[in-house]
């Protein structure tokens, strides 16, 4: 008998008056994953969250946390899940730990103090559980939000942007808290625009582009299929009209060209040559996350895994 998934959501649908949020997604999410949703602004990755976490009702489809539906088994979804929303939504009239023991409170835990202290101390919030939220920076407010997503230790956490316009070294600890909780069971599923963030935490990434899912794997196996070797060129001339459908413009005067490997790089050069073209900066080097992403989005989607 298969594992209850983490998540899952089947055909899932969001209409406004105007927009279709999102468009027949489905996928699931694994027990004890770390699970990456990418996409631009507006690609409904934020509307899905909403759904899964009981904020917002789909028009179809259905979603369940650990086997609870959304809907139907709203009580049971919402204590297995914690969110870390983008906004900085918080009660300007208690302390931080005034706020965590409130937060325990809406899920009827009792004697949490313990556990609030350590989260307290892993978040770095110590200096500040006695200040008033209001009086607390963008980033320390960041923190708290997390802590609160965090405090009913629910075996499921969404990250909505959790690091956006925080300093690094609270990026570091955020990261190593997460992998630590990632580590002891604790589903993670995380969305962020600073990709070089899930291609080094998340095990398994699915991208959103206009409210429907366009990639789902693997972390490497998307590296290795859309990701192929890399050769930026700095060049005094034209570049050959044969290379020129596999080239993009870097906006620095660079040109990067992809080719399948990297016994290709040298064909790359000789046509440049034979062409006229000098070479005055030569770059050779595999892809990254945001490489594939920016494929993904541009419509180049010959190679995307099912």
């Amino acid at each position: 008998m298969p594992e209850i998934a983490a998540i899952e959501v089947i055909d899932l649908v969001k209409r406004y008056p105007r927009v279709t949020a999102l468009d027949g997604v489905s996928l699931r999410v694994e027990p004890g994953e770390f699970f990456g949703l990418l996409g631009p602004n507006g690609a409904g990755k934020t509307t899905l969250i909403s759904i899964v976490a009981g904020l917002t009702r789909a028009s179809g489809g259905r979603a369940t946390v650990m086997g609870h539906d959304v809907v139907a088994d709203y009580r049971a979804a919402r204590r297995l899940i914690g969110v870390v929303p983008q906004e900085l939504v918080f009660d300007p009239f208690f302390t931080v730990r005034e706020t965590l023991r409130f937060q325990s409170g809406y899920f009827g835990l009792r004697r949490n103090d313990d556990w609030i202290e350590e989260v307290i101390a892993h978040l770095d919030l110590t200096a500040k559980a006695d200040a008033n939220m209001r009086t607390l920076s963008g980033g320390m407010k960041r923190r708290v939000l997390v802590a609160q997503a965090l405090v009913h230790r629910p075996p499921v956490i969404v990250l909505d942007e959790p690091t956006a316009g925080v300093d690094v070294e609270l990026r570091q600890g955020l990261w190593a808290f997460i992998r630590r909780l990632n580590r002891e069971g604790h589903t993670i599923v995380l969305t962020t625009h600073y990709l070089e963030e899930a291609q080094q935490l998340c095990g398994r990434i699915g991208m959103l582009k206009g409210g429907r899912l366009i990639a789902l794997d693997r972390t490497q196996a998307l590296l290795q299929r859309l990701a192929d070797v890399q050769v930026t060129l700095r060049l005094r001339g034209e570049l050959p009209p044969a290379l020129r459908p596999q080239a993009f413009e870097q906006g620095d005067g660079r040109l990067t060209l992809r080719v399948a490997s990297a016994a290709d790089v040298e064909a790359v050069l000789a046509a440049c040559r034979q062409a006229g073209a000098a070479i005055d900066e030569l770059e050779v080097g595999h892809a990254d996350l945001e490489d594939v992403f920016m494929q993904l989005m541009a419509g180049d989607r010959q190679k995307v895994a099912a």
